[in-house]
């Protein structure tokens, strides 16, 4: 061989290198996609784009971007609640604001149903099926062209119209730093400023608005001005200095008196006072009289008019001592309804903390994690244990019985559309924990993993199983002297570029062995909002229908409102047979539920008190803490299938989250195993104590067999053959 100089050796050893790895590669190492399951492969999720953001424009100051033309036209657009299809709606795209209607005439005239800043939201498109996404965190709209042309148009133009309003924006903070700069005589050049920007096209519509709040600050400054002359005089004068020290600390006193009194007793009746009031405006603008002199009103109405009725009545300010005095009237009445007490004991000698506090998981990269699973259902998605609660959703779902003494008063109530109030007020009352845990989700339960609840606080006992893994369905029954329960969910987890939508289609049962009553009702959406942020939050939206399978005597419409006016919003109605209004009630799913039809206006429930450390152990509530204690005498009767002998469950509530990973990974190997062997000999799996049958509507449920409680009393789950899960 010809002598070869230092760098061509090195040339000659890279390239060899580089030819061992790709002969490895290619013949050694199997197609990536061979890692994946069939299902996930065949996901339409790769057809998915997120569009990036793209940098704005450099433009002088004094410039005005170039406003991009107007877009408009009739496109399909998901309604707002799933399960629901598609509906033909009219866009129209304008100064980067996307707004649409039923009709071009609607826009014309105001009537907007929705509206969102593009450029405040993140795009996707499916070139395939011809869709856009724009997901602004509060606000998800999910759009469709009936051919490509149009779609290439709709992508094209809210493109510009994105990079419009960020070279907008830029030019306005250029702007402002400029004017700034300037020197001491900046203030002149800011006004000047701020007066080119009042007359841009995108401003004249907030000139009146900021007018009036730059007048309201130039009020309170002058006021507060004065106040702060007058206060420094007054501690100038040293014999002023002790009286004024001795009033401030009575006054400190009263305050903090007054604050304890209103928080322990006023809670529910000063926020449900202006619901009440809020109500007998409706009725008083609708020409109707007061539930207290008219009860039963006959005039059919849907759960859309009856929700639009109470945006469009007038709110009534009423002054602080007035709902101080009706709270402590509606508080007696709400205690002593059907002499059954509304709070449920507090000393349940049950544990009142957790060993740990919640793991910190402000380093995860949920950004990485979510945009690489665009459009899947992320229950199929691995996410690591720093994003879980040490709950699973077998757990979960018994904290939707945490509020059971609504069932035990529906049980003892003659009047069949009062019994329908307080069950409505049960469906809403397994809302309440979501106002506390929007930072982590629960464990997703293995295939034939088991919960079990014995309340004897409550009088009730329950039992769940997860009864199929792909689909993800979860099945749970609960019984009492007043009450039967019952569900199986099956839910869909969708992300959508800044949130998570969470869908269930299962239905609840609840039965009333008093009246032979079987009510049934679907499930509210769940929506997680700015999952990339540590201040996410959460809200339900969607309609609820409660039915008495053996009785059509009355019927019950709820409509849980997405975010606008009002927080957390819930109103309903309970019909007649004939369609006609019997009670209205309302409120919010996190802070109680009001009815001003009864014989007595009510609260008919508000959630209890958080703990003062609630922050610190996953925004538990007291109840929630409870499910996952294992003591000695539990340890012993239960099944090694009970999701309290999960390891990485428990190992996560006590703070080991690194061994907790690990052991989360152990437990998913070992089910995909059990499943691989199933396949194997040609079987499945076969819950252990729920069936599949159909309902008296032909739907596929799972009932329970009745066996759970008679095998752990005869012979008892360690002398059975139970699965190996962990």
């Amino acid at each position: 061989f010809p002598a070869l100089s230092p760098g061509q050796w090195v040339r000659r050893q890279k390239c060899s290198e580089f030819f061992f790895f790709f002969f490895i590669l290619i013949f050694f190492v199997p197609p990536i996609h061979l890692f994946f399951p069939p299902n996930l492969r065949l996901q339409n999720s790769r057809d998915w784009e997120v569009m990036p953001d793209v940098p704005p424009d450099n433009h002088k100051p004094d410039q005005t971007p170039e406003m991009p033309g107007i877009c408009e036209g009739f496109l399909l657009k998901k309604r707002k609640y799933p399960l629901q299809g598609w509906h033909k709606r009219y866009f129209h795209l304008e100064k980067g604001i996307l707004k649409y209607s039923k009709t071009p005439q609607d826009i014309f005239k105001g009537k907007i149903h929705g509206s969102l800043e593009v450029s405040l939201a993140v795009m996707s498109i499916n070139k395939k099926s011809r869709r856009i996404d724009l997901d602004a965190g509060d606000n998800i709209f999910h759009m469709k062209t009936k051919n490509h042309e149009m779609f290439y148009i709709w992508v094209t133009k809210l493109s510009a119209h994105r990079v419009y309003k960020k070279n907008e924006a830029m030019n306005h903070h250029q702007g402002v730093l400029q004017a700034l700069s300037s020197g001491t005589n900046s203030l002149p050049a800011v006004a000047s400023f701020a007066q080119r920007s009042m007359n841009m096209p995108s401003m004249v519509s907030r000139r009146n608005g900021l007018s009036r709040v730059h007048t309201s600050l130039k009020t309170i400054h002058e006021v507060l001005s004065m106040e702060r002359e007058r206060v420094r005089q007054a501690w100038t004068g040293p014999d002023l200095r002790q009286s004024t020290s001795d009033q401030l600390a009575t006054l400190c006193t009263t305050l903090s008196e007054v604050r304890s009194l209103r928080t322990a007793g006023s809670r529910c009746g000063m926020f449900f006072f202006h619901s009440h009031m809020r109500f007998r405006t409706i009725y008083l603008n609708a020409g109707i009289p007061t539930p207290s002199l008219a009860r039963h009103h006959n005039r059919q109405v849907s759960v859309t008019e009856s929700v639009a009725e109470y945006y469009d009545a007038s709110e009534v300010l009423a002054t602080e001592s007035s709902s101080e005095n009706e709270a402590s009237d509606e508080s007696a009445s709400v205690s002593s309804a059907h002499d059954v007490p509304n709070n449920v004991p507090k000393d349940t000698a049950r544990r009142r903390t957790l060993p740990a506090h919640c793991a910190d998981n402000s380093h995860i990269g949920i950004l990485s994690i979510l945009y690489n699973n665009i459009g899947k259902d992320l229950s199929r998605v691995s996410m690591p244990v720093a994003l879980n609660e040490p709950l699973c959703f077998l757990q979960r779902l018994s904290e939707e019985l945490e509020y059971s003494h609504l069932l035990d008063i529906a049980n003892r109530i003659d009047d069949p559309y009062e019994r329908m109030v307080y069950m409505a007020a049960f469906s809403i009352s397994g809302y309440a924990w979501a106002s506390w845990r929007n930072r982590y989700k629960p464990f997703n339960p293995v295939l034939g993993e088991t919960y079990e609840s014995i309340r004897n606080d409550r009088g009730f006992r329950f039992v769940s199983e997860q009864v199929s893994h792909h689909p993800p369905l979860s099945a749970c029954h609960a019984e009492s002297e007043n009450f039967t329960f019952w569900q199986d969910q099956r839910w869909k987890n969708k992300f959508w570029g800044k949130s998570v939508e969470i869908v269930s289609s299962g239905m609840v049962n609840v039965t009333l062995p008093r009246y032979g009553d079987h009510y049934e009702w679907n499930k509210a959406v769940t929506c997680i909002h700015n999952v990339f942020s540590q201040q996410r939050w959460l809200e339900h939206y969607g309609d609820v229908i409660i039915r008495n399978t053996k009785s059509d005597v009355c019927t019950c419409k709820m409509t849980f409102v997405k975010v606008n006016t009002s927080k957390n919003e819930v109103q309903g109605v309970v019909l007649n047979a004939t369609g006609e209004v019997v009670h209205r009630f309302g409120g919010s799913w996190h802070e109680g539920i009001f009815c001003d039809t009864l014989s007595t206006p009510q609260c008919l429930w508000k959630p209890n008190g958080q703990p003062e450390d609630h922050f610190l152990y996953y925004g538990f509530s007291d109840y929630a803490r409870e499910l996952n204690e294992l003591t000695p005498e539990l340890q012993a009767i239960l099944p090694p299938t009970d999701t309290r002998f999960r390891p990485d469950q428990r190992l996560l509530e006590e703070g080991k989250v690194d061994e907790s990973d690990r052991r989360k990974d152990e437990v998913e190997e070992k089910q995909r195993d059990r499943r691989k062997e199933l396949a194997k000999k040609g079987e499945e799996h076969v819950p252990r104590f729920f069936y599949k049958s159909l309902d008296e509507a032909g739907r596929e449920v799972w009932a329970y067999n009745g066996a759970y409680w008679k095998t752990r009393e005869n012979p008892g789950f360690a002398n059975t053959k139970n699965l190996d899960l962990w």
